[in-house]
């Protein structure tokens, strides 16, 4: 084993020496490493297990993946609940470790999730959403008394936001609760057309993402962890 050991140090250096190494150099080296000290073990990098290969640009071949990919296949875990829940207190202290998929098909599902919670969180092309966050009495517009009674979001005596899901008033995203702060931060203040219609995406996306971070949770229930 000593002889196996001090080779694999003379090949990482070798490496350095001539000015090739990356940060992912000492990986066919300790692939061979591995397969001379385990007889008959399988060691692969996982984008080849997976059967797909790392490009810098995003291409049409589905046998590729680019950086945004990888961005929203990461996205998409930190938002499930169940990564969460089994992760919460190494979280507090660490960077997240993020799992790899089992196959190609299962990184490509999270890739689309975690694209659409993207895009949705950008909120560059986010529109209100009829039937929800109703905002139906004329009035001074004066962000006052806040009261959440069922359904209904009032911010003053006759003023309300009507259709909110419970599920979305109470949502937290980090140590706060996006649909109650917002308002809470503009108290005092009276709301022009944009920040009404702002507030509306709000609720939107709040309620789109409790809904996809569900999707997710269904995929990642499934990982070999």
């Amino acid at each position: 084993m000593q002889n196996e050991i001090t080779e694999y140090i003379s090949e990482l250096d070798r490496t350095y020496q001539i000015g090739n190494a990356t940060e992912h150099s000492y990986r066919p080296a300790l692939q061979q490493l591995l397969k001379r000290l385990m007889t008959g073990l399988t060691v692969t990098n996982e984008p080849r297990r997976i059967g797909l290969r790392f490009t810098n640009e995003k291409q049409k071949n589905a046998k590729t993946f680019a950086p945004i990919d990888l961005l929203d296949y990461i996205y998409a875990v930190l938002h499930s609940p169940s990564y969460r829940e089994r992760y919460k207190e190494f979280l507090k202290v660490d960077f997240p470790r993020v799992p790899y998929p089992d196959d190609a098909k299962t990184f490509w599902k999270l890739v689309q999730f975690g694209g659409r919670l993207r895009k949705l969180h950008l909120m560059e092309e986010v529109k209100p959403k009829p039937n929800m966050a109703n905002y139906p009495v004329s009035g001074n517009n004066k962000v006052e008394k806040l009261q959440y009674l069922a359904g209904k979001v009032s911010m003053n005596e006759t003023q309300y936001f009507d259709n909110v899901p419970p599920e979305v008033w109470d949502f937290y995203i980090g140590g706060y609760q996006p649909a109650r702060k917002w308002l809470k931060d503009r108290k005092g203040r009276t709301l022009n057309f944009d920040e009404i219609q702002h507030y509306q995406k709000i609720i939107r996306v709040l309620n789109e993402t409790g809904k996809i971070m569900d999707e997710v949770d269904e995929v990642m229930k499934l990982f070999h962890w």
